[in-house]
C-alpha cells in the first residue's frame, strides 16, 4: 500500500524556519513526482512546491519563493521542505502527495496524499 506521512509542523514566531518531512512507504519515491501543498482555513488548498521525478526539476508558488526549499534525500525515501523566514500567512495544514508524471502538475494530478502537519506562525 502506497502511504505517504507529512511531519516537523508547528507552532513557530514570525522569521523562524521549519523543515517538513514527506515520508514514503510502500514506494520508492524517487520514481514519482512529488508536491507540496497547503490550506488554511476557508480557503482552496494550494500548491507550494514541487520536485519532479529524479529531483531535476523544482517549482515554487510566488509566495514563498527564496524563502522554501525542496530537496530529495532518496537514500530515506524522504522529500523535505525547508522553510525559511515563515510569516503569519504561512499558517496552514501542509500535506505531500504524489504523482506519476516526469516533472510537476496540478493538484487534481496527484493520486496519493498524507494526511497533512500543521503549521502555524505567530507571534
Amino acid at each position: 500500500q502506497l502511504r505517504l506521512a507529512e511531519s516537523g509542523g508547528g507552532l513557530v514566531q514570525p522569521g523562524e524556519s521549519l523543515r517538513l518531512s514527506c515520508a514514503a512507504s510502500g514506494f520508492t519515491l524517487e520514481d514519482y513526482a512529488i508536491g507540496w501543498f497547503r490550506q488554511a482555513p476557508g480557503k482552496e488548498r494550494e500548491g507550494v512546491s514541487c520536485i519532479g521525478r529524479r529531483g531535476g526539476f523544482t517549482n515554487y508558488a510566488d509566495s514563498v519563493k527564496g524563502r522554501f526549499t525542496i530537496t530529495r534525500d532518496n537514500a530515506k525515501n524522504t522529500v523535505y521542505l525547508q522553510m525559511n523566514s515563515l510569516k503569519p500567512e504561512d499558517t496552514a495544514v501542509y500535506y505531500c502527495a504524489a504523482g506519476t508524471f516526469y516533472y510537476c502538475s496540478g493538484r487534481y494530478d496527484y493520486d496519493t496524499w498524507g494526511r497533512g502537519t500543521q503549521v502555524t506562525v505567530s507571534s
